[in-house]
């Protein structure tokens, strides 16, 4: 049995889903069971990783877990460990790109990598079988445009220039499951990147380009971008923190490891924009693709 956490988001639906092709026994957790909408085939339990003593009936009967790092800091992991290392034997973790490998998680500069490093120190230091998968930029972070490209074809926003190795969902889950389901993957870091390093303004033109509209970038100043922000000023900050030292450093590394694990290679934003086309698409209008 496979528990999978965060099952009802972008990456953990599909690593359930595909964990269901290979009729694979598989429990999804989910703070919302009612509403979660889960393919069929699952045995779909109600968890948070928020509430560790919870976790216990959801483990029953686990060797393998999926997890999923929804928080902004390591301290849940020690008390998450506790209940997992009590059930099962084997985790595949979904950490950050930002973590460095041989970087203690204190000497990293950016919260997102330190907390995460600090997660995978947790991890390694558990005694469970692991492999931790360090993903680039989701693609799936375009969406944040979506609202902007539905009403009209501007995308406006910081920091044009920073490049991302957009990353397709599926392939981190393709990934994951291989880590999941085979042997020879105990103890590996697997730094996941898309095939290309794109701008954001490059990623709005590539967008425009697979929904047949040409849409343009409108910069905005780091103060503006923050005022979009302001129901959640500490998240602003990470995030247009992150964009600075990101546009100050080298751009992003590329690697293949998606198709070293998996034997097919990293798809292209591109494709990832048609394979959601219809979340771009103005309300009533069916994209073609």
């Amino acid at each position: 049995m496979i528990l999978v956490t965060g099952a009802s988001g972008n990456v953990g639906g599909q690593v359930l889903a595909r964990l269901l092709e290979r009729g694979i026994p598989v429990r999804a957790m989910t703070r919302s069971p009612e509403t979660a909408n889960l393919p069929e085939g699952a045995e779909v339990v109600r968890g948070d990783l928020a509430d560790p003593a919870g976790l216990e009936a959801c483990l029953d009967g686990v060797e393998t877990v999926f997890l999923m790092w929804p928080f902004h800091d390591a301290e849940p992991m020690a008390a998450i460990m506790d209940v997992v290392e009590r059930h099962a034997r084997r985790v595949v973790l979904m950490s950050s790109g930002a973590v460095q490998d041989g970087l203690p998680p204190d000497r990293h500069t950016g919260r997102v990598g330190r907390s995460h490093a600090e997660v995978e120190r947790l991890l390694a230091a558990s005694g469970l079988a692991w492999t931790v998968l360090r993903p680039s930029t989701f693609a799936a972070n375009a969406l944040w445009w979506a609202d902007q490209i539905r009403a009209g074809d501007t995308v406006a926003g910081p920091f044009g220039a920073v490049r991302m190795a957009m990353l397709h969902e599926a392939d981190i889950a393709a990934v994951a499951v291989c880590a999941l389901t085979e042997d020879g993957h105990d103890q590996a870091c697997y730094l996941l990147t898309g095939p290309q390093a794109l701008t954001q303004v490059e990623q709005v033109h590539v967008i425009g380009q697979a929904l047949g509209r040409p849409l343009r970038w409108r910069e905005l100043s780091r103060e503006a971008a923050r005022r979009r922000f302001a129901a959640d000023d500490s998240f602003a900050d990470v995030l247009l923190d992150g964009y600075a030292k990101m546009l100050d450093g080298p751009s992003p590394a590329l690697t293949k490891t998606v198709e070293m694990v998996t034997g097919s290679p990293a798809r292209t934003f591109h494709q990832w924009v048609l394979d959601h086309a219809g979340e771009f698409a103005p309300q009533g209008v069916v994209h073609p693709c």
